[in-house]
């Protein structure tokens, strides 16, 4: 091989530390910015809020208070008396964090004690206790336990009682098949009624069994469900009536009573976390125009603390001196960071604000179709940084909350020549099947017959995945005998 030197020129697109924090704020999430605002307050000494600066200053008040009141005391601790006369209670001294409903911690802030997450009890978890409740020998127990780890969150077994004993037949002595099914049945009594079924049939018969023998219309339900599930899924009114020999108030009763189950008995006992979303941007209308303002709470105010940035010596080149220059500049690119991330919300929430003017005052039956790039070219921003700016990010609007993402859709052609926003088809949808015959549900090419007359040119196959996209389900299932 030869070596040789090449001169060669050429043009390469390089991101700068500066931008490139720019893009990784614009793309966070409101609790994700927060915790990185955070974060960057405990490392960089340069940064502080304003609200540290007010617990600084109330402090420093309370220590003067305080040696004040030393000061001015009558007497010193030398000159007092052996007894002194009581007019406080415990209370006055002790702060009774229990009553008052509130508690501090550490840094003397209160504390909300609904805001710490408690351990909740779930199907698991309940199920055992009733199992350490139960009379069952160790064999028994041992048997319960595998059909309790076997059921999901919906209080249904994953599992058969023949693979347990399979699972089980090498660990225990003398272990037969009729034992294994005679626990199952005993968990199958548990709380909630319905509980370790094997399918809806079994869960449904299993709630049935518990409801007192006076309920009325009970041995109809039990037959129905027992021996006629499929007439019953097909909803066939007539075979019904025709094999349990009632009429049709009668099979109302026994509709009802059968509807008044549940199908999922676990979802009571497993606990739902509740997911709060913060809104980054607020739309209000004032004096007949929308106007658009960005949450405060979720941007968090920082600024440069005045006192070590005067520190800071020009000529200084020692090691403590340039680390102090380094956080100063770091703070700098972290604030104008974090102005352009609220510039650029802003921005974009007023353009989608001004398209979606409809929505706001009608709701999604006039969402207008918009693309990603109608609102770059306003905004003269690439789709990149407006897809960015849009992904987990909140608008609190009159008719709720939306992600901004929830703006964009696309669109379907109109005799007219004009355009309808998917947005808008899903919500027609909607509507047409909530006031539709529930003894005659509308089918997917009525629907789309329908929204022909409107002028909407939609086929069939595009009606059923915007209809399964709303969690509509066909018109067989949503068909009601009586």
């Amino acid at each position: 091989m030869k070596q040789s030197l090449q001169l060669r020129i050429g043009q390469q697109l390089t991101m700068t530390p500066q931008l490139q924090q720019a893009i990784r704020l614009l793309q966070l999430s409101t609790l994700e910015l927060q915790q990185e605002i955070q974060t960057v307050l405990e490392s960089n000494i340069m940064l502080e809020s304003p609200d540290e600066e007010a617990s600084s200053a109330e402090q420093d008040i309370t220590e003067k208070s305080a040696s004040t009141e030393e000061k001015t005391s009558e007497g010193s601790q030398d000159q007092l008396p052996d007894e002194l006369p009581t007019d406080s209670s415990w209370d006055d001294v002790y702060d009774l964090t229990g009553q008052t409903g509130a508690s501090q911690n550490n840094d003397g802030h209160q504390v909300d004690p609904g805001s710490i997450n408690s351990a909740k009890e779930t199907l698991h978890d309940h199920l055992s206790w009733q199992l350490e409740l139960t009379n069952f020998s160790d064999k028994d127990r041992v048997i319960a336990t595998a059909f309790i780890d076997a059921i999901d969150d919906n209080g249904y077994l994953n599992t058969s009682p023949d693979a347990v004993f399979e699972l089980l037949e090498n660990q225990l002595d003398d272990l037969e098949l009729d034992e294994t099914i005679a626990v199952l049945h005993k968990i199958q009594s548990f709380d909630p009624a319905g509980v370790a079924a094997q399918s809806l049939q079994e869960c449904l018969l299993l709630q049935l069994k518990q409801l007192p023998e006076e309920t009325p219309l009970l041995s109809s339900a039990y037959q129905l469900v027992e021996n006629h599930m499929n007439v019953l899924g097909a909803q066939d009114s007539n075979k019904i009536k025709r094999l349990l020999g009632i009429d049709d108030e009668t099979l109302n009763d026994v509709l009802n009573l059968i509807q008044s189950l549940n199908p999922r008995p676990g979802s009571i006992i497993q606990p739902a976390d509740t997911q709060y979303v913060v809104p980054d941007v607020y739309v209000r209308k004032n004096n007949g125009q929308w106007q658009v303002s960005i949450n405060g709470e979720v941007n968090k105010k920082i600024r440069i603390n005045p006192y070590y940035q005067s520190l800071i010596k020009r000529g200084d080149k020692s090691k403590d001196g340039q680390a102090m220059k380094d956080h100063l500049q770091e703070a700098r690119w972290f604030i104008k960071s974090l102005e352009s991330r609220h510039d650029t919300l802003m921005r974009v929430s007023e353009e989608i604000v001004k398209r979606q003017e409809g929505f706001l005052d009608h709701g999604a039956i006039a969402m207008k179709p918009m693309v990603l790039r109608d609102i770059a070219e306003k905004v003269d921003m690439h789709e990149s940084t407006i897809s960015r700016v849009t992904t987990n990010k909140y608008m609190h609007t009159p008719n709720g909350i939306f992600e901004l993402k929830h703006f964009f859709s696309s669109h379907v052609s109109t005799d007219s020549g004009g355009e309808c926003s998917a947005t808008a088809i899903r919500a027609i949808i909607k509507e047409l099947v909530n006031s539709e015959d529930r003894k005659k549900p509308l089918s997917d090419n009525k629907i789309a017959a329908i929204l022909l007359e409107k002028g909407i040119n939609v086929a069939r196959r595009t009606i059923a995945k915007y209809r399964e996209s709303i969690s509509i389900p066909p018109s067989s299932q949503r068909k009601r005998i009586l």
